[in-house]
């Protein structure tokens, strides 16, 4: 037992004082804090950020520069896409592009209503693609008719298309027969209401732009809007931020020197959160000036729309970015990424086009490209990005036939670290989880991939090092990493440890420690997908092989 050694009085009065100024300090500290995050970023109280005016400078997100002591990884697949987890590698970074299904466009408009408007046009302009688990079906929201319909198609693989005969405008898949420009449909699977499973925001101008907001406890029926929102602009978009349970209202707005550019608007209700006023919005975010202008356009890049949504342990964004508008072509705007730890700042590290526009005349896609609202969706290994692509008409600014496309990437697989011949290490900051199970996302069927635990202090610990880790020498997107002598993790659940990946010719995207030997990350899985049962991934390897 530990006896208490008496200090002298004064000594104890200059201790006394300096722990409470200590105190004190420590308390107006928090006073000045926020919110606490997943991922334990923690808010300045004043939020979101104010900015008084937007310039082409990247933005530089406060949590990479001064990342948490010890991150908690309990929710969702952890990415490589930034530094945030990382304290040291010598592994290489590769960001990589999703590819197009060559069967593209995958819905194209064949209807006569489909014809309405100013042309030919079934594509989603934000819109929606989501997997509805109630329905074992992925149904898709898009624009019918240029600017005049908002319709309706469902598939059973995200590859065939039907277009519904329904009621709400007779013998047409049309569920929305109001005026448009863009729209969001959000399949909100935590709504405890039924007559509010899904929402509608559809951006439209009576009067100046708005947004007006609808219920629906099927996607068909939307009924009249519950609100209307205050000034917009045309390409204003909604997400919800599941981290923070708030609703986004992405703004489109134009500001000097940017052009086309965003303002931010957040509530946790949806339909208060519609109740701005003019310029009450602030300012959020552009183009800025790493991203490359047309070799054949000399003007500044612009932001034309900025849809997001949760993916595993982060924000992912999609970045339509403006490149000009040639004399013969209608404008070919491109998807790129982003991604936020925090809701707000976003890390662009690639600024190349993520999907595309095409560059040989008489494709689908060669006069605009933009994505869906729902963002993505998890089908086995791969996700499903959906988007909407403008063929345009030579020699003109028209659209042509607007269509919708598809295009790929792997789960988790926007960035990877990688190693050749020479083995490379990658040692994260210090983590915390509640968990038993280490996986991993990785490409290693021509290597090797190790991985031993350190403890606070950074020493191996025994039963965790590298001479008894069972090497990974496969290509998975889901593939657990064990030790010969420890049957999990679970001892070290609680405290800060460090991991340290060694890996040889191969390609690391995202680990995770999960609670289930199926390996469910408990992340959010974008706009869901075969085999998911809410908007979090609860399942694991079971959704690889979904039921039919």
């Amino acid at each position: 037992m530990k006896h208490a050694v008496p200090f002298p009085a004064a000594a104890s009065v200059a201790l006394c004082v300096v722990m409470l100024s200590t105190a004190l300090a420590q308390a107006g500290g928090r006073a000045q804090e926020g919110e606490t995050l997943h991922n334990g970023i923690v808010l300045p109280a004043d939020w979101p950020p104010q900015v008084e005016t937007l310039t082409r400078e990247p933005m530089s997100p406060p949590y990479l520069a001064t990342p948490p002591a010890v991150i908690p990884i309990d929710v969702g697949r952890q990415l490589f896409v930034d530094d945030f987890l990382i304290e040291h590698t010598t592994l290489k970074r590769t960001f990589h592009a999703a590819k197009y299904y060559p069967g593209n466009p995958v819905l194209a408009p064949d209807q006569p209503w489909e014809e309405e408007g100013g042309g030919p046009t079934a594509m989603v302009f934000s819109d929606g693609v989501w997997y509805d688990p109630e329905d074992r079906l992925f149904k898709m929201w898009y624009m019918g008719g240029y600017c005049t319909a908002t319709c309706y198609a469902t598939s059973p693989d995200g590859i065939h298309w039907e277009k519904p005969s329904l009621d709400v405008r007779p013998g047409t898949n049309v569920v929305q027969p109001g005026d448009r420009d863009s729209a969001t449909v959000w399949l909100d699977l935590r709504e405890k209401d039924p007559q509010r499973r899904f929402k509608f925001f559809r951006t439209h101008r009576e009067d100046g732009w708005a947004v007006s907001v609808y219920f629906s406890p099927d996607g068909i029926h939307w009924g009249e809007p519950v609100i209307r929102s205050g000034p917009c602009g045309d390409r204003t978009t909604v997400f919800y931020n599941p981290f923070r349970d708030v609703w986004v209202y992405s703004l489109r707005t134009s500001a000097s020197g940017m052009g086309r550019a965003r303002r931010y608007w957040e509530n946790r209700d949806v339909v208060a959160g519609a109740r701005w006023e003019k310029n009450e919005p602030g300012l959020w975010i552009g183009a800025d000036r790493l991203d490359p202008p047309r070799d054949d356009l000399k003007v500044t890049p612009q932001l034309y729309n900025l849809d997001a949504v949760a993916y595993e342990s982060l924000l992912l964004g999609l970045f339509t970015i403006w490149r000009g508008q040639p004399d013969d072509r209608a404008k070919p705007n491109e998807v790129c990424v982003g991604f936020s730890r925090d809701g707000f700042h976003w890390h662009r590290p690639s600024h190349e086009a993520f999907i595309p526009v095409s560059e040989r005349q008489g494709d689908w896609n060669w006069g605009n490209v933009q994505s869906a609202g729902g963002g993505c969706l998890v089908v086995g290994d791969k996700l499903y990005f959906y988007v909407s692509g403008r063929a345009g008409i030579p020699g003109s600014r028209s659209s042509g036939v607007c269509s919708t496309g598809l295009a790929t990437l792997r789960r988790d697989g926007f960035a990877s670290m990688d190693a050749g011949d020479d083995e490379g290490t990658l040692t994260t900051r210090p983590v915390r989880f509640g968990g038993k199970h280490l996986f991993v996302n990785a490409d290693a069927d021509e290597g090797e991939l190790r991985v031993e635990v350190l403890d606070d202090r950074g020493g191996v610990i025994p039963r965790f090092s590298r001479a008894k880790c069972i090497p990974v020498r496969a290509d998975a997107t889901l593939r657990r990493v064990r030790w010969k002598d420890a049957r999990d993790l679970s001892a070290l659940a609680g405290k800060p440890v460090r991991f340290r990946f060694q890996l040889t010719n191969g390609r690391l995207y995202s680990f995770w420690v999960s609670s289930e030997r199926a390996g469910a990350s408990h992340g959010y899985v974008a706009a869901g997908g075969p085999g998911f049962t809410g908007p979090t991934d609860t399942v694991g390897a079971a959704a690889y092989k979904p039921s039919s």
